[in-house]
């Protein structure tokens, strides 16, 4: 079959047919087509756009700037709101247009959105709006974005009842075609009724795609014929006094929306029995669950009218129209009552037929069954499977089947075997690489910082000190109703420009007129990064803030900066604003928090997404400057990640234990990782990263890679992709749905990321079907994955992953790399629980149904870039045949996406023979791989042995050597003698009095940084031309922090590799009266500790025997928790030996504790 012609811009230019968008981009494509009508109809109306983003409606207002050219050209003018209120103001002031002299066009139609808060600090411009009207060609749709779980929000949010307290109506669209359809209702029925309508919007139905008809005649509007219109019509006009307003509102407004709801049938029964004796009433997503849950049970439209069940489906939730309702009740035993969250349709449809006579009234439950047992909580969510077990319960004593018992039997299944499922490792959100959160959100010792909204809220599952948080714009009153009541003297509160800018000023006003003591931290960041990146609202620069913030009678203001020097002299700070490099964050914070009143620190770093994008875009500068960490130098101690915080720094596995390195491609150029106390790291200037060569495509193998048989598509096909956010797993899924859509299939594609697109776990649920009327619930159901595309291991490994896997039936393809966590920045000797998390795949989906492969070092080698590694398992799985698209519908949607098309085209080529010919593509790998190896681990405990000789002959001499032979040679014979069989304890002290003789002193970080292996290493990754500085603290010449005393790093040039050449030379000075390092504390108890190991070594072996063989083989690995220099290492050094000290005792004494009984 051939493929259809299909270009990005057909979502915006094209006229009608079909096209395949996104919820956001329906709502782009809603004012265009309202246009289109109104021309048709020879009107000349324009549109107008405003509001405040939020999730769901994070990304609208980008999707607006992105089809500008489409608007403009249908007279649609977007203006984002400062914030919700005011913006709801304007659209108010909208539909005043034709009030006075002078309008442009004969009515202006509006859209207002705003995420669930925003509807709800609203209500008083919302309430005066709709009490005034609209206009006759205008009208007025406002979208709420709710979120009904809670997943990228402070608060679970329904906003029917705040609209229902505006007396506004409200259309609850279940899909992105209801978007289209009943957005042209809802324009059509503000202009006749004079009311604003509601437009409820869910992640479920925003943040999927779907193939939908975009003719602007689609529908057709009718006009009631039942109502009569008051005199004067019932829109907008002045003067009006407001009780007249109240009057029209309440005796005509909502009377006339009723009457075009009814004439235009909005509610109705779309499936099953046409006279049911049991019905079920639904609407907008939850209509859909209760479709696919049918699907479930096995309950087709035939069955359904076999056994008398028909669906009601209601468009406007409130008010409901009660005619088409009552006739729908007539014969029924019962109607269930469907909705999400707290009851809407029940209670009116409950109101409406309380006064039937009780012989003829049906039984109307929801929420709670007849005996008030909760049945459908409003609570949390509902899905598919809480409304199969619920219908299945209520038809049973009419109606049962196979189907419906093995179906639940299922369910119940599913949910014994994941009930003791606790995943070991959970991929919670996290800063990005590079943000300046990372620094920003920290408090001095002994401070505490409340947290507010936006990406630095994320702060209070991290190591900073910060709880508890408030609404929007209110960052910091909280602290004013505690103030006078507590001894804490101080806090600091943290807020984001954009919350500053849409209300977060008046918050500082409030505290300034209480004359609190507290520190707002102004995170400036120069975008609104929560919702992706937009610009701010308006002009809003940092020495704006300072006068706006001087006006407001703040007298103590510092301005910390990652670049203070770029402040340009003409735009000067406001009087008494100091400024500091972000170097001296910590000691400004202890000088604002001595300060009475109210002080604010404004930070003043662009977010490293934003960067990250500028710099592409070649409106930012790229500093040609990369940070690289000497593995040999590194002792694996986690100071690094615990100073930045960032993910940027991942763990490396080498012979010598658990190093650190940086990911190059995830990396943006901070440097705050530098400021680690640890002398490996390295910065390299002037030269770029090389750019290795992609390994070139067999065309024989090419040639013969034959095309899979694709799965067929009788029923909807569930696929499910895995991965973490901001690595392209969403890109995934939307390309996998336009070639859906190009291959003439239903598709629908459901990203669930919210605040998880913050390197959290992200899931796209992806439905293909033969037709799109088959794909009823966009989320895949329990155990409806047909396949699992796990770009990242542990989120494909978590609960929510594994519950729609059903065992012989779903495949999983499966990306093993061990990604770390943003716990790993805190836990550095965190273990990636890989057998765990693979053994719970291959469990569920079972064994024979899962490929594992570690495409993330595949795409490296092959590509050297590891973002290539989800399009790699696109290929893969494909293949496998499972996935039922064609490859060539494929490939057609990477081109079209026009990005990084070659490589995405490779990838997926590779991906295929990876899976017809996997020691093919090994081999490739092998071969394109950097020959930058780490050295392979002794194999054997002699090869151990030998090996750490050697290496003490070199660190010192082979004196030096022989001392660490001669003390395992004795561990081993008394091993032998005393633990016959085993050999853990000379296994422990050969690699761990090996790495307490082997401290780094000064001598031996000369020598591991002056071995030609480190310089040939920095060779391959940098073209040439470069320049290294080195980031070190030596004795002697550091300055030390006047707060802590701990000595400064600071950055030495490329002439530091000639005086560590020297230095290393002069490792025989090392503990010498001639040595001068060997005086200083850090030295002294680097050779005590060597002692205090050989005695306790021996004292171990002398009481060795079978029954303390275990706690000796812990007592000798002790030395694993030293790491570090300087403070680091002696913090470590003070825990190990207290642990030590426990474990000897025992050791000594292994008598069991005394219990309680004795």
């Amino acid at each position: 079959m051939a493929l259809a012609a299909v270009s990005l811009d057909d979502k915006y230019a094209l006229q009608s047919g079909r096209v395949y968008l996104t919820g956001t981009q329906a709502l782009v494509r809603l004012p265009i087509m309202q246009r289109a009508r109104d021309v048709a109809a020879g009107l000349n109306t324009a549109g107008f756009i405003t509001g405040y983003r939020g999730s769901p409606l994070g990304s609208i207002d980008i999707e607006f700037w992105r089809a500008e050219r489409f608007t403009a050209e249908h007279h649609i003018h977007f203006q984002p709101g400062v914030n919700e209120d005011l913006a709801a103001t304007a659209a108010w002031g909208s539909q005043q247009v034709g009030l006075y002299p002078g309008a442009k066009y004969d009515g202006v139609f509006a859209m207002w959105y705003g995420k669930g808060p925003g509807v709800d600090r609203s209500g008083d411009a919302l309430k005066h709006a709709n009490n005034a009207g609209t206009a006759p060609l205008g009208g007025v749709l406002a979208l709420a974005g709710d979120d009904h779980t809670c997943k990228s929000s402070t608060l679970p949010h329904q906003s029917e009842y705040a609209f229902m307290d505006a007396s506004i109506p409200v259309l609850n669209p279940a899909g992105v075609q209801e978007f289209l359809d009943y957005g042209l209702y809802g324009w059509a029925l503000s202009r006749y009724s004079g009311l604003w309508c509601g437009f409820k919007t869910v992640a479920e139905t925003v943040d999927t795609s779907a193939s939908v008809s975009i003719d602007p005649e689609r529908i057709g509007i009718v006009t009631p014929d039942d109502f009569e219109m008051p005199p004067g019509g019932l829109n907008i006009r002045w003067p009006d006094p407001p009780l007249d307003q109240e009057r029209r509102l309440h005796e005509h407004k909502l009377y006339a929306a009723l009457a075009f709801a009814r004439a235009n049938h909005f509610d109705g029964l779309v499936f099953g029995a046409e006279r049911p004796r049991f019905g079920i009433v639904t609407a907008g997503k939850t209509y859909l669950d209760v479709r696919q849950a049918l699907d479930d049970l096995g309950v087709d439209e035939a069955m359904a009218r076999d056994i008398g069940l028909g669906i009601y489906k209601v468009a406007m939730v409130w008010p409901l129209e009660r005619e088409g309702v009552r006739r729908f009740a007539e014969g029924l035993e019962e109607i269930l009552v469907i909705e999400e969250k707290r009851a809407l349709i029940e209670n009116q449809l409950k109101e409406q037929l309380y006064n039937w006579d009780a012989a003829a009234r049906p039984r109307v439950i929801g929420k709670f069954d007849e005996a008030g047992v909760w049945l459908l909580p409003s609570n949390g969510e509902l899905t598919p499977a809480r409304i199969a077990r619920v219908i299945a319960a209520r038809i049973a004593r009419f109606h049962g089947s196979e189907t419906i018992e093995s179906r639940l039997a299922f369910l119940d299944a599913k949910e014994a075997a994941l009930a003791g499922w606790t995943p070991p490792l959970e991929r919670l959100p996290h800063f990005c690489s590079g943000c300046p959160h990372n620094t920003s959100t920290r408090v001095p010792e002994g401070s505490r910082a409340m947290a507010g909204i936006g990406c630095h809220y994320m702060a209070i599952w991290m190591d900073r000190d910060t709880e508890t948080f408030t609404q929007m714009g209110a960052e910091g009153a909280t602290w004013i109703g505690q103030a006078p009541f507590t001894e804490t003297q101080h806090v600091f509160q943290n807020i984001g420009d954009g919350t500053y800018f849409h209300s977060g000023l008046l918050a500082i006003r409030a505290a300034v007129a209480a004359g609190v003591n507290m520190t707002y931290k102004l995170l400036y960041n120069d975008a609104v990064a929560m919702t992706g990146g937009q610009p701010m609202d308006g002009p809003l620069s940092v020495p704006q803030i300072t006068h706006q913030l001087y006006g407001e009678g703040v007298r103590r203001i510092a301005v910390v900066a990652a670049e203070p020097g770029h402040y340009p002299p003409g735009e000067p700070l406001a009087a008494g604003v100091t400024l500091h490099h972000r170097d001296d964050f910590d000691k400004v914070q202890r000088d604002l928090r001595d300060h009475i009143g109210v002080s604010v620190l404004i930070y003043d770093q662009v977010c490293a997404t934003e960067l990250r994008r500028r710099r592409k875009r070649g409106k930012a500068p790229d500093p040609q400057r990369r940070v690289v960490i000497n593995e040999a130098v590194c002792e694996g101690c986690g100071d690094c990640g615990l100073v930045s915080n960032c993910l940027a720094v991942i763990p490396v596995e080498t012979e010598f234990g658990r190093k650190r390195a940086i990911d190059q491609s995830s990396c943006n150029k901070d440097m705050t990782c530098v400021k680690g106390f640890c002398p490996s790291f390295v910065t390299v200037h002037g030269a770029e990263l090389r750019k290795p060569k992609a390994a070139a495509l067999d065309g024989s193998a090419i040639s013969s890679l034959p095309e899979p048989a694709l799965p067929g598509l009788d029923e909807p096909y569930g696929l499910l992709i895995t991965g973490v956010g901001g690595t392209g797993v969403v890109t995934i899924g939307a390309l996998l749905g336009m070639a859906g859509h190009m291959d003439g299939r239903g598709v629908s594609v459901l990203d669930m990321t919210g605040l998880a697109q913050k390197y959290g776990a992200v899931v796209s649920h992806l439905r293909i079907a033969a037709d799109p009327g088959q794909i009823h619930a966009v989320r895949i159901a329990a155990g409806g994955a047909k396949l699992v595309l796990g770009c990242d291991l542990v989120v494909a490994a978590s609960f929510d992953a594994l519950a729609k896997v059903t065992q012989g039936k779903t495949s999983a393809v499966v990306n093993t790399h061990p990604s770390p966590t943003g716990e790993f920045t805190r836990n550095p000797d965190l273990v990636f629980p890989d057998a765990a998390l693979r053994d719970a795949i291959s469990r569920t989906a079972g064994a024979d149904h899962v490929t594992f492969l570690d495409a993330t070092a595949l795409a490296e080698a092959l590509f050297g870039d590891s973002i290539l590694s989800n399009m790699f398992l696109v290929g893969h799985a494909y293949q496998r045949g499972l996935i039922p698209i064609s490859g060539a519908a494929i490939e057609s949607a990477i081109r079209l996406n026009g990005v990084a098309v070659d490589k995405n085209l490779d990838a997926f080529l590779w991906g295929r023979l990876s899976a017809h010919d996997p020691a093919l593509v090994e081999a490739a790998a092998a071969k394109a791989a950097p020959k930058t190896a780490r050295p392979t681990p002794p194999g054997d405990l002699d090869g151990l042995i030998a090996h750490r000789s050697a290496e003490l002959t070199a660190y010192q001499d082979a004196a030096y050597a022989a001392r660490y032979g001669d003390l395992v040679a004795r561990v081993r014979t008394a091993e032998a003698e005393r633990a016959p069989g085993r050999s853990g304890l000379t296994h422990a002290v050969a690699h761990y009095y090996f790495k307490l003789l082997a401290y780094k002193d000064e001598y031996e970080v000369a020598r591991l940084f002056a071995d030609p292996a480190f310089e040939r290493g920095i060779a391959e990754r940098f073209e040439s031309g470069y320049r290294l500085r080195y980031h070190l603290a030596p004795p002697f010449i550091s300055k030390r922090d006047p707060e802590t005393g701990r000595p400064l790093k600071s950055a030495y040039g490329h002439w530091m590799g000639s005086a560590f050449r020297l230095l290393a030379r002069l490792r025989g000075l090392r503990g010498t009266a001639l040595d001068p390092f060997g005086y200083s504390e850090e030295r002294r108890t680097e050779r005590r500790l060597i002692g205090e190991y050989e005695a306790a070594i021996e004292e171990i072996i002398a009481a060795l025997d079978r029954d303390n063989h275990a706690l000796a083989v812990e007592i000798a690995g002790l030395p694993e928790r030293i790491r570090g220099y300087g403070h680091v290492k002696q913090a470590s050094i003070d825990e190990a030996k207290r642990c030590e000290t426990d474990l000897l005792q025992s050791f000594h004494d292994p008598r069991p504790a005394a219990t309680a009984a004795e």
